[in-house]
Formats: C-alpha cells, sequence, structure tokens
C-alpha cells in the first residue's frame, strides 16, 4: 500500500472518480478540499497535506497538476494528468521521474502543453503517456494507467532520502 495525496482539478471536488479508483486499488488517498479562488490559498492547503503526511507519490490533475509542480516536495514522484502549468503557479518544469498522463483529444488543456513541459524538464518521451478520450482521464483506461503511474513512481522512489 501506498500514500497518495491526490490534488484535483478546478471545480473539482474530493472524492472523485480518480482518488476513488486508487483508493479502491488498497492505497490510502489524502484528497484536501482546494480552493477554487485562491491558487495560494490551494497551494498552502496542499503544501500542509503534503508535511503531515509525507505522501509515496503526488498526483495532480489539471490545476491540481500545476498545484503539485509549485510544492515543496523534495524528490516524492509526480504523477500530473493533463496538468494547467501554463495556467496557474510559476514552476515551469518538473524533477526528474515524474509522469505525465494526457489525451489527443483534450479540449480544455492542450497536450502540446505538457509535450512542453516533459521537453523543458529534460524528461525521456516515454514521461508522458498519451491515454484516455478527453480532459477528465476518467474511462477505464486512463484510471489503470494512472494507477501503473503511481505504482511505478513509488517503486522509483522507495529508499531515496527527502
Amino acid at each position: 500500500m501506498m500514500t497518495i495525496l491526490f490534488l484535483h482539478g478546478w471545480h473539482s471536488v474530493p472524492g472523485g472518480v480518480k482518488p476513488s479508483f486508487l483508493a479502491q486499488h488498497g492505497h490510502a488517498v489524502i484528497n484536501p478540499a482546494l480552493s477554487d479562488d485562491d491558487f495560494d490559498e490551494a497551494l498552502r492547503t496542499a503544501q500542509a497535506e503534503y508535511d503531515r503526511h509525507r505522501p509515496d507519490v503526488i498526483v495532480g490533475s489539471s490545476r491540481g497538476g500545476a498545484l503539485a509542480m509549485n510544492l515543496d516536495a523534495g524528490m516524492t514522484p509526480l504523477v500530473l494528468l493533463c496538468p494547467a502549468w501554463k495556467r496557474w503557479g510559476t514552476v515551469k518544469t518538473v524533477k526528474p521521474g515524474a509522469s505525465v498522463l494526457h489525451s489527443e483529444n483534450d479540449d480544455v488543456i492542450p497536450i502540446a502543453d505538457s509535450r512542453d513541459l516533459v521537453r523543458r524538464s529534460g524528461l525521456p518521451d516515454s514521461a508522458l503517456v498519451v491515454v484516455g478520450n478527453d480532459h477528465r482521464l476518467a474511462d477505464p483506461e486512463p484510471l489503470q494507467a494512472m494507477l501503473d503511474a503511481c505504482q511505478r513512481a513509488a517503486s522509483q522512489g522507495a529508499g531515496k532520502t527527502l
């Protein structure tokens, strides 16, 4: 079992399909309610939850992906779902070992943003997993890809000192 900090997207709520899927697969999911109106407040909430729980993996969906990128989270691996990093926050790269899941058919955040993020960060092309039918990534295939990415990230991060 791993502990996962799940940061939801803009106008989403805790307990949605994606964090529920992770919990149904036996993982402890910390899924705080994040302010939609104030990015800095949402970041403070996310940072407090990170500091309290020291999760094995951080998953950020859309705006939650931008929050995950802006967290002070040491070497804790990131799994980003259609991250909205060009819209929110100041961080423009991710740390080694990050995974990015994005749909070619995303009509909210263009997949080009994730390709740009992978390139800017010096990650291998394999860090970008193209999956799903839309921005939500809530169908069986992207849900499984998210779980797989979390398990890969946790196994790579295991034993690293923070």
